[in-house]
């Protein structure tokens, strides 16, 4: 059966999607891989382009007709996206560059300090904007989250510690979800393969590093495997009490006006 998979160009989507995209487990899919930014993937799910594709948290409130699966979702425990700049500044009065309105970093954003100037790029941009003063702060994810200070540039705002501030619950950031037109029965199969892809990786590290390193933009594979161990955790193999942090972060939203269509009747796998 063939099914089109959305993921992105990062090294922890490659690291779980390894075993899948490269037959190291046995499965039954013909699978097109369709690699984009989240930005991108959000705007397509939004339309229900895709089979099968990662999103972020805040995106899938907009959806429509998609399961959550129950593996490869991506949470922080105690981590997450933050705000950088040159020096500490007054967030609400700054141009704050955003890697996408869907994402759940620029909802995240929205719920600590409610209004700002966001302008919105490609993730990978924002570090250069602000070195370059196109912008006066920048909100950073994956493995920029890591790597920043090596361009002296501070840390503003800590996303995970306001999270963990108003719940105590894991912060949810990606899920990947299918859609309901392939019937439940297939889906469970392409949770089942993914879960393994995942499960593989885990197992054989060094070589799922090896594959992700190609999607590292330049990384190098220590820091590239830090990243990867962050956000490829136990809610990844399984979302569990994931799902609680979910609905509570599109409760949050909604209850202040940050969403106005909302998917809080979450539908799970």
């Amino acid at each position: 059966m063939k099914i089109s998979v959305g993921h992105t160009p990062d090294a922890d989507d490659a690291f779980m999607f390894y075993a899948m995209s490269m037959n190291k487990i046995d499965h039954d899919f013909e699978i097109e891989h369709v690699i984009e930014d989240i930005d991108t993937l959000n705007k397509r799910a939004l339309n229900h382009e895709l089979d099968v594709t990662a999103v972020s948290v805040h995106a899938y409130a907009y959806t429509h007709d998609y399961i959550i699966l129950r593996a490869g979702a991506s949470f922080g425990l105690g981590y997450g996206p933050i705000v950088i700049a040159k020096n500490k500044i007054d967030l609400k009065k700054a141009k704050i560059a955003i890697p996408g309105s869907l994402t759940s970093a620029t909802l995240l954003l929205k719920l600590a300090i409610s209004e700002f100037n966001g302008i919105e790029m490609r993730f990978d941009k924002i570090i250069d904007a602000v070195i370059n003063d196109e912008v006066d702060a920048g909100l950073i994810i994956h493995e920029l989250q890591i790597t920043y200070n090596k361009y002296n540039l501070i840390k503003v705002l800590d996303l995970a510690e306001f999270w963990n501030s108003i719940t105590a619950l894991p912060l949810p950031l990606g899920i990947n979800i299918a859609s309901k037109r392939l019937g439940i029965d297939v889906i469970r199969r392409i949770d089942y393969t993914l879960k393994r892809s995942i499960l593989y990786a885990l197992e054989n590290q060094d070589e799922a590093i090896e594959y992700a390193s190609k999607y590292g933009r330049g990384v190098d594979k220590i820091t590239l495997k830090r990243f990867v161990n962050m956000y490829v955790n136990n809610l990844t193999i399984d979302i569990g009490n994931g799902e609680y942090s979910i609905r509570k972060m599109l409760e949050l939203a909604y209850n202040k006006g940050l969403i106005k269509n909302t998917n809080i009747l979450v539908n799970y796998l």
